[in-house]
């Protein structure tokens, strides 16, 4: 049950400086802190526009903007429908337990059917428990079928010198 009023809307060019702030804790809280190259610009240019490769929603309470989520499309998949994957959802320290995170995968849901999304995948980090317990809570389960794999950049380069593949 959400303890204040709050509104889920899609993110606006002017929320920018707040979001950058908040995707900064969950890259510190997820271990790439380090790794995180999104600045103004970059978010600008990829998140808004007539062609955006993500799409933002933000809680914005009497405070300002308290959470976020952040959702990608894949469009063309098996069954022709696309596949939405939630790539981030995160609330400030201080509001969780306050149903915002469940405010925000709400609205995710509800974009999901609005795209036609024939499913919604997303990762939690591992030893998340309480992220784990969160989605399951609301209808989520582990994929039972799939196993998540990754190359890094290292082993992207490696493999195409190993192969001696000219780009």
């Amino acid at each position: 049950m959400l303890k204040q009023s709050i509104d889920v809307r899609s993110a606006q060019p002017g929320d920018v400086p707040d979001l950058l702030k908040q995707m900064r804790e969950l890259a510190e809280f997820e271990g790439y802190i380090d790794e995180f190259k999104i600045d103004e610009k970059s978010l600008l240019s990829r998140a808004f526009g007539d062609h955006p490769e993500c799409y933002i929603f933000v809680a914005t309470g009497a405070e300002g903007i308290v959470g976020y989520a952040v959702g990608l499309i894949i469009p063309f998949t098996y069954d022709l429908r696309p596949t939405i994957v939630l790539k981030e959802l995160f609330v400030e320290a201080r509001y969780r337990g306050e149903g915002i995170g469940a405010a925000l995968l709400r609205h995710i849901v509800a974009w999901t059917l609005a795209q036609d999304g024939a499913r919604l995948k997303w990762s939690v980090l591992a030893g998340n428990y309480r992220a784990e317990a969160f989605y399951t809570q609301h209808g989520g389960c582990p994929e039972s079928k799939w196993l998540p794999y990754i190359m890094d950049n290292a082993a992207l380069k490696a493999m195409i010198l190993l192969n001696d593949i000219a780009l």
